[in-house]
């Protein structure tokens, strides 16, 4: 069975940083795209980031790149979110994704496996 599990979410003041993580397991996804997203209540998902088998090929959502960085290991099984210059409207519950797909895919209907999602609060 497959599981992804996020970690590193919580509360940081406008400005700040925060890392988030994602490790897969029950399959391996070295060869597959791992994606971000997040959601705010009454919200549908809004795609954050992708990255491909090659650790080096990347998409990132609308107005987002410049702050936030997508990264894996495939080593770990894992994928990484680094999030800086946070800001209140940032704030959302972030779910890894993962997908067959070996292509980079933006729609959250394109991904097969997700997180159980971990909250990030930003306040001002």
């Amino acid at each position: 069975q497959v599981h992804l599990v996020e970690s590193g979410g919580g509360a940081v003041q406008a400005g700040g940083s925060l890392r988030l993580s994602c490790t897969a397991s029950g399959r391996d996804f070295t060869d597959n795209v791992l994606g971000w997203f997040r959601q705010t209540p009454g919200k549908g998902r809004q795609f954050l980031a992708a990255i491909d088998w090659t650790e080096s090929i990347t998409e990132y959502g609308d107005s987002l790149y410049g702050r936030f960085f997508i990264s894996r290991d495939n080593k770990k099984n894992t994928v990484y979110l680094q999030m800086n210059s946070l800001q209140p409207d940032d704030t959302a519950v972030y779910y890894c994704a993962a997908t067959i797909h070996n292509i980079l895919v933006v729609r959250e209907s394109d991904y097969d496996y997700w997180g159980q999602g971990t909250q990030v609060t930003v306040s001002s």
